[in-house]
């Protein structure tokens, strides 16, 4: 049996096992598998990888290994620009859209107060969660690593945290977000893009006691939903700043 030496940095460690993590690891091999495979074999997603080095030299995921190749893995540099080296995953998705897991409902929601397009549902399996990924050029996020393996996953983030807050803090910092922010545009029940209503042509929808003091009205192009200024919105704010890290502006714009 061959061997080579194969090291992850940053948080590609969250992958291995405690007694491999921050430390080279050898990895026996016959034959002359890619460096994908390699990767993989280990644990690691190839969407979470964005530069292989073997050697000192940029490679990209075809690449055979041979017998004593020292291995470098790292991370996808959202924010650092590494074209002039083998960038495996592409140019960032700058107009990012999502599809979230089945199980990341809250996530999703979350995702969706700040205004980015994220698919979800209670019912998705992993093919459909795929095919949509692939036909819409969402990015997916889960926390099941092995659908993150499949060879036609181009963009996808495996989900470190079991807290929604900090699960939508890890998208957000994980694909450089923050300036593209903009809360309160997209209905949290279905993503649907919200836009504004004269009051009188849904009054009857209006509750007697919010029509009294609210004049600013939302409705989803999609599902109908109304949506206004009310009693949640500072909860909103609070949730949408500790999620940024940041004081959020009270010249928001009105919602729920």
């Amino acid at each position: 049996m061959n061997t080579a030496y194969i090291r992850f940095y940053a948080e590609l460690n969250d992958f291995l096992p405690s007694a491999q993590r921050r430390r080279t690891v050898s990895y026996g091999f016959h034959g002359s598998p890619a460096a994908k495979d390699a990767i993989e074999a280990l644990g690691v997603p190839h969407v979470e990888v964005d530069l292989v080095l073997v050697n000192g030299r940029s490679v990209d995921f075809t690449y055979h290994l041979r017998p004593g190749d020292r291995v470098a893995v790292y991370p996808v540099f959202e924010s650092l620009d590494i074209t002039p080296l083998v960038r495996l995953q592409g140019r960032p998705l700058r107009c990012t859209a999502f599809i979230a897991d089945a199980h990341l409902g809250k996530l999703a929601r979350l995702l969706r107060l700040l205004g980015f397009d994220t698919a979800h549902a209670n019912d998705y399996k992993d093919d459909e969660i795929v095919a949509t990924s692939v036909n819409e050029g969402r990015v997916i996020l889960t926390r099941d690593r092995e659908i993150l393996k499949r060879s036609v996953v181009t963009h996808g983030y495996w989900i470190r945290s079991t807290q929604p807050l900090v699960q939508a803090q890890e998208v957000v910092q994980r694909f450089d977000l923050a300036t593209q922010v903009q809360p309160f545009r997209r209905c949290m029940m279905c993503n649907g893009l919200l836009e504004p209503v004269d009051k009188q042509d849904i009054l009857k929808r209006i509750p007697p006691k919010v029509a009294a003091r609210q004049d600013e009205y939302f409705i989803c192009q999609d599902c109908d939903k109304l949506y206004w200024r009310g009693t949640h919105y500072p909860k909103l704010q609070h949730m949408i700043a500790r999620i940024l890290e940041t004081e959020t502006s009270s010249g928001s714009k009105p919602v729920v």
